[in-house]
Parts: structure tokens; C-alpha cells; sequence
């Protein structure tokens, strides 16, 4: 489970420290747990707080966002809602962020480290700005990108294949959203086990979800990647062939 400062979390839910107090004071935001002075959150209040940006962007005032969740709350134990914010907010990936250095960022692409290509990097979420530096979200793709770009693919595609990749990606979850929509969420479900069974299919979503996208790519995987080598095998044999003909 994640821990943030105030200042960490403002950042991650794409808010400011100002409005993460006014929250707080309006006691639409849990109290924090308290490490000495240092005021220390969690994913769940991380979930907490983007539910409450989106409920004021659809227009509802402090009072009406506080009176659902306290009916939201109501006839629930905390421990449960909580459990199922925390499972909601837990990260999918099995990496943590990295740090990077501008430094190491141009030893990786040389002169391709443009203004654009960071740019587009940052737009893309595929780097985040720390100060003078920068944190990498998902350092196995800064890798495979570096990796890429070490084979000879220009940094410019290496950004374009994972615009590609995670549009593909969030058309594959959208549909398994509207699938798990379809069959489990409307099923008829007690009141008072709700929350238990949002959090137990969450749970079991977690490992379904990266098996089966992991078990997909390695497939494709090794069903293109032989074609296209092996296309490029074919071409050079037949240039071979043309050469000892001539000669």
C-alpha cells in the first residue's frame, strides 16, 4: 500500500495541498494517520479524493457530496469501506516508480531527448516531472523504450508505439469493464454484503486482468515477430541468390 504526504497526494489526484485541506476541513476526506508531525495518507484516501474532484466537476455542492458519502458509509462497517477504497486504489503494476536524472535520460537517447520528445513523454504519463528531475512511472517501459531506441528505432516511434500501446490497451479494458459490468455487477447482491463482494471481485480481477493480457502478448508475440524476421530471412537469401547469379 502507497503512503503520500499531502503534498504527494495533491499531485497524484491532479489537485493542490490548498484544496486537499479544504476537503479535509469539510470532513469529506478522512483524517490522516500521524507519523510525528508528518501527516501520512493512503491509496484509499488517494481513491477518496479523485471520487470527490469528479462529484464537484459534475456540479455537486460540499453539502451533497458529504451526505452520500455518509450514506455511502451508513449501515457499513469502516474497516469494510475501507478495504474495498484501498483494493480500488492499490496499484496494478508490480514495479515501483523510479527516479531519473536528465542526465541519465540523454546518456539513454543522445540527441533525441528533444524538447518535444520529453514533452510528449510527460503528456503520455510516461514521465513525470520531480523539481529538475523526473520520476518513471513504469521504469519497464522506460527500459524497453531505451532498449528500443539502443536497436535503432527513433525515439519519436518508440513514443508513437506507446501512444498505440495504450490506446489498444484501454480498448481491451474498456471492454472488459462493460463485460464485468454486464454479468457481476448487476447481480442482486444484499445490502450489508455489498461492499464485500465489490472488494472480493476486485481482488480477483487483479491477477485475471494481467494473466490474460500477459498470456495474449506472448502469443502475438510469438506468432509476428518469427513472420517478420522470417520475411526479412527471405529477402536476404533471394539478394544472396541475385549476387551469386551475377557473379
Amino acid at each position: 500500500m502507497a503512503e503520500y504526504r499531502i503534498d504527494d497526494l495533491a499531485r497524484a489526484a491532479g489537485t493542490t495541498v490548498r484544496n486537499v485541506r479544504v476537503y479535509q476541513d469539510r470532513e469529506l476526506l478522512p483524517p490522516p494517520r500521524r507519523q510525528g508531525r508528518t501527516a501520512i495518507y493512503s491509496d484509499a484516501h488517494l481513491v477518496r479524493l479523485r471520487l470527490i474532484i469528479n462529484m464537484l466537476e459534475r456540479g455537486y455542492a460540499f453539502a451533497q457530496i458529504k451526505e452520500m458519502i455518509s450514506a455511502w458509509e451508513a449501515g457499513r462497517s469502516l474497516g469494510d469501506v475501507l478495504g474495498l477504497e484501498e483494493v480500488v486504489g492499490e496499484s496494478w503494476a508490480d514495479e515501483a516508480p523510479r527516479a531519473v536524472t536528465i542526465t541519465e535520460l540523454r546518456r539513454q537517447f543522445g540527441k533525441q531527448l528533444t524538447p518535444n520528445n520529453v514533452k510528449r513523454a510527460i503528456d503520455l504519463g510516461l514521465l513525470e516531472r520531480r523539481g529538475r528531475s523526473f520520476v518513471s512511472p513504469s521504469p519497464q517501459l522506460l527500459d524497453a523504450g531505451t532498449e528500443l531506441v539502443s536497436l535503432g528505432v527513433p525515439l519519436s516511434e518508440v513514443l508513437d508505439l506507446a501512444e498505440q500501446l495504450q490506446q489498444d490497451i484501454d480498448h481491451v479494458a474498456g471492454h472488459l469493464v462493460e463485460m464485468v459490468r454486464a454479468h457481476v455487477l448487476t447481480r442482486p447482491v444484499p445490502t450489508e454484503d455489498e461492499v464485500p463482494f465489490y472488494t472480493d471481485v476486485l481482488h480477483r480481477l487483479r491477477p485475471l486482468v494481467k494473466s490474460a493480457l500477459n498470456a495474449a502478448a506472448a502469443r502475438s508475440a510469438a506468432r509476428v515477430i518469427p513472420e517478420v524476421l522470417g520475411d526479412r530471412l527471405i529477402e536476404m537469401l533471394a539478394d544472396a541468390d541475385d549476387q551469386a547469379k551475377r557473379a
